[in-house]
C-alpha cells in the first residue's frame, strides 16, 4: 500500500513537472531571479608600476648600480580571468562579486644595471594572482537589447612569492635571491566599464577597466649591500580587457 501510495506521488509529481516546468520556461512574461553568474577572459595590460626599484650598493665586493624596471619590461602582456556572479538591487543595481586570476610569464632576461665593467641581468620568476573582488554596478539602457554600464569594486588579492636570479657574466657572478617578493595578500580596487548585449537569460559582454593593486611584501634577501630597498615599492596599476558570458537564473 505503501509502495503505490509513493508511485502515485511520483507520477503526479512528474505529471506536474511536465505540464507547469515547460509552461513557465517558455513563457515571456517569467520573472527573471536577481542571480546571475558570469565568466569571462582576457589581457592584463601593465600601465604603471615598478617590479624593482633603482639603487646603488655592492655586490661581490663590487659596485652595483641597479636601475628600474616596469612590470611591463618583465612580463608584457598576460591572462586576466575572471568568474563569478551578481545579485540585482533593481532593474538598474547590482551587486557583484567575482574571483579574478591574473597571470603573467617572466619570458625575458632584463637588464638590471651594471656590476664593476659587467652588466648586469635578472631573470624573474612568473607574476600570479588570485582574489576576490566585490562591488557595485550601474546599467544603462540603450536599446531593449544593449545596456552599457559602469562598476566600482574593491578586494584582496592574493600574489605568489617572486624569486630573481641575478647574472653578471664578465664578473663571474650568479645569484640567487629567493623570495626577492614572499607571498602577499594585496589589497585592491578597480573600475570598469562595458557594454551587456542581451536582454534575457544570457547575454554577452565586452568590459575596459582599470585595477591598482597594492605593493607585495618585500624580503631583504639584499640586506647588507646597499641593495635592501629596490624591492619595498611593487604597487601597480593595469588595464584589464575582457569578454565574456552571462546568465541570470
Amino acid at each position: 500500500m505503501i509502495s503505490m501510495t509513493w508511485k502515485a506521488a511520483a507520477s503526479a509529481a512528474l505529471i506536474l513537472m511536465l505540464n507547469v516546468v515547460p509552461a513557465h520556461a517558455q513563457s515571456p512574461a517569467s520573472p527573471l531571479s536577481p542571480w546571475s553568474a558570469e565568466v569571462a577572459v582576457g589581457w592584463d595590460n601593465g600601465i604603471s608600476g615598478n617590479i624593482n626599484s633603482s639603487g646603488i650598493g655592492t655586490l661581490n665586493n663590487q659596485a652595483v648600480v641597479v636601475k628600474a624596471n616596469t612590470f611591463e619590461d618583465v612580463y608584457g602582456t598576460g591572462l586576466h580571468l575572471r568568474f563569478g556572479g551578481a545579485y540585482a538591487l533593481s532593474e538598474d543595481t547590482e551587486i557583484t562579486g567575482n574571483f579574478t586570476f591574473q597571470s603573467l610569464d617572466a619570458d625575458q632576461v632584463v637588464a638590471m644595471g651594471d656590476i664593476g665593467i659587467s652588466n648586469l641581468y635578472g631573470k624573474y620568476s612568473d607574476y600570479q594572482t588570485f582574489g576576490l573582488d566585490v562591488g557595485l554596478r550601474r546599467y544603462l539602457g540603450l536599446t531593449r537589447s544593449l545596456r552599457a554600464y559602469g562598476e566600482g569594486t574593491l578586494g584582496v588579492g592574493f600574489i605568489d612569492k617572486t624569486d630573481i636570479t641575478l647574472v653578471a657574466p664578465s664578473a663571474n657572478l650568479t645569484r640567487q635571491a629567493n623570495d626577492f617578493y614572499d607571498q602577499t595578500a594585496a589589497f585592491a580596487a578597480g573600475a570598469n566599464v562595458g557594454l551587456l548585449v542581451g536582454a534575457g537569460k544570457v547575454g554577452v559582454f565586452g568590459q575596459l577597466g582599470l585595477r591598482w593593486m597594492s605593493g607585495m611584501a618585500e624580503v631583504d634577501d639584499l640586506q647588507g649591500t646597499g641593495l635592501d630597498n629596490i624591492n619595498d615599492k611593487s604597487s601597480r596599476w593595469t588595464l584589464p580587457f575582457v569578454g565574456g558570458v552571462r546568465m541570470r537564473f
